[in-house]
């Protein structure tokens, strides 16, 4: 799968002209809205579904720092796809290959009513796709 790229834009710098911490997460977000469309499943499409997928957990690390109109290329990997847990992987880096940033996600799945959607059940489509993914670099 191709990395997601993001360039950072001057509104997302603080007044040291450094990125704000906060602006790592939305990219998450940017990325994983990207990767779950490059495997066939746009989150548009499992909404459309009645399928929302919250965030249960989220882990950090900050590496080094990003600047206006750097280019952030964040790839993301499967750790695990239980059949109502996914868990998520981001590394990002500048373009020069400096890793900034480091994080996991965890994600589970609910319909519209906030019941538990068991994917191998009710999206065995989805959840082969992206269980296929576990423990692969994408």
């Amino acid at each position: 799968m191709k990395p997601y790229i993001h360039t950072v834009q001057y509104y997302e710098t603080d007044c040291m002209g450094i990125t704000h911490h906060s602006n790592y997460i939305r990219w998450m977000e940017e990325a994983r809205v990207d990767f779950l469309t490059q495997v066939g499943w746009p989150l548009k499409t499992l909404e459309e579904m009645g399928v929302v997928s919250p965030v249960t957990a989220l882990e950090s690390r900050f590496h080094a720092t990003t600047t206006f109109a750097d280019a952030v290329s964040i790839r993301v990997a499967v750790l695990q796809c239980s059949g109502v847990r996914m868990k998520l992987a981001y590394t990002m880096e500048k373009a020069d290959g400096t890793k900034v940033f480091s994080a996991t996600s965890e994600h589970c799945f609910l319909d519209r009513s906030g019941r538990i959607v068991r994917l191998k059940k009710e999206l065995p489509g989805f959840y082969q796709a992206v269980a296929a993914l576990a423990g692969q670099d994408c």
